[in-house]
């Protein structure tokens, strides 16, 4: 292998988190990467680009700038080199435009020069005399197979949409996940009702894009699980839950304690921005002025059991869960709202014997995001398990990044806060009693 080019890591897919580590790489000169992605360019949720919508982060949950402010491929950095600054500055918002935050994303690629697009992974394997990872990728344009050697890995192929277990092997043209909506909304807009299926952010912005249709033809309906449709908490105290101290404490419970608790935390990411329920409760309270009834109903505490497609309709089946009642709902178009989740990429197979797992075969992620007893493989986003709800915040991005470039350097190239909460969320005189029997 004397001839080929052995990188110190190669990131596998990229996503905000891994475009955030290879930007803060990339001043780095004492680290070979690269970043392979099989999707032909850099496009973040392109079926989710609403005009309106924004982050729930502040903009300093950027790429890099929560661990270098200096770093040329900061937000503002982008807004003051496409004469945006004083625009911003004006809005006075901490809150980026989705669509922003997508286009200051392929600003920061197309100034890498080791980020690699329309690069398939088919597999990769471990020469266990050369210690190096050998990653066989398909060159999607030209359909050849090249091969990538590496010392260290980090795996970013980010989360997938996730369908209900009854959705299995049927092939319902007008049942979407919410990551296909704008694709689909001229359709929506021509059909006569839909139904929105879940109590997220994503299911929130699409309920409001769609409410003015619904004083023309649309029959609209927002069924949730949960009791409400509930607000993302995000009180000064409870962002402090997003601090390294915070994961050290989470990272230390038992797994089933972990479970239990992240079973109670929905609120703390994955509901929906205040603001935009005001909006919709204020939208909805206009358009009942008058005689002309509402054209949309909401209904909590519903879970969908069923679909079923009855002629040009699908007959939702739904079970009341504080009634126990069941009920269901007929509709042209269902959108699902049901979120993300990871799933693990195929080519892992090649080297399952160096990866950790935990008794419920989840990978067993180390404090500082290895999954492997070398801690040469680093994940992103894939850690909600043993790390805690921040793991998919973009605001840990830069931190998690810090961490990585600190393990693979063996110095510290960022510097990474370890105390920022006024909170102590554990002593450590009764974990380590605990633990020392």
């Amino acid at each position: 292998m004397e001839n080929k080019q052995i990188y110190d890591i190669i990131g596998i897919g990229i996503g905000p988190f891994n475009l955030g580590l290879a930007a803060l790489l990339e001043p780095v000169d004492t680290v070979t990467s690269l970043f392979i992605d099989q999707a032909q360019g850099f496009d973040w949720h392109p079926g989710l680009m609403l005009d309106q919508a924004t982050l729930q982060v502040p903009f300093m949950a950027d790429l890099v700038t929560m661990a270098d402010p200096t770093s040329k491929f900061s937000f503002l950095n982008f807004l003051k080199e496409t004469d945006r600054l004083y625009k911003f500055y004006i809005r006075e918002s901490f809150y980026i435009l989705r669509k922003e935050y997508n286009v200051y994303c392929q600003w920061v690629v197309n100034q890498l020069a080791n980020c690699l697009f329309g690069k398939k992974v088919e597999n990769i394997t471990f020469n266990e005399a050369e210690q190096l990872y050998i990653i066989e990728v398909l060159d999607i344009k030209n359909n050849d197979v090249q091969t990538y050697y590496t010392k260290k890995m980090v795996l970013g192929t980010g989360t997938q949409p996730n369908l209900p277990s009854f959705m299995e092997g049927k092939n319902l043209s007008r049942v979407i996940h919410t990551s296909e909506y704008l694709q689909h909304k001229d359709e929506i807009l021509n059909s006569n009702s839909v139904s929105i299926i879940g109590s997220g952010q994503s299911a929130a912005e699409i309920f409001q894009d769609l409410l003015p249709q619904t004083e023309e033809n649309l029959k609209m309906s927002w069924f949730t699980r949960p009791d409400r449709f509930f607000p993302m908490e995000y009180s000064k105290l409870t962002l402090e839950l997003t601090s390294p101290e915070y994961v050290d404490h989470f990272y230390k419970m038992p797994s089933q304690q972990r479970k239990n608790l992240l079973a109670k935390q929905p609120p703390l990411y994955k509901g929906i921005n205040f603001d935009l329920i005001n909006d919709i409760f204020d939208t909805l309270y206009a358009m009942s002025v008058g005689d002309t009834p509402l054209n949309v109903e909401l209904k909590p505490s519903s879970q969908l059991d069923n679909i079923q497609q009855e002629g040009n309709s699908y007959v939702l089946d739904f079970t009341h869960v504080q009634d126990e009642a069941t009920f269901t709902n007929t509709s042209e178009y269902v959108i699902l709202a049901t979120g993300y989740k990871y799933k693990e990429p195929k080519f892992l197979k090649g080297i399952e014997t160096q990866i950790k797992r935990t008794e419920d075969g989840l990978f067993d992620v180390s404090r500082y995001y290895t999954i492997d007893n070398s801690e040469q493989i680093f994940v992103q986003n894939a850690e909600l398990h043993t790390h805690g709800f921040v793991t998919p915040d973009l605001g840990m991005g830069a931190y998690r990044n810090a961490i990585i470039i600190n393990s693979i350097t063996g110095k510290e190239i960022y510097k990474v806060e370890k105390q920022i909460a006024f909170q102590k969320f554990s002593t450590e005189q009764a974990w380590t009693a605990k633990h020392s029997s």
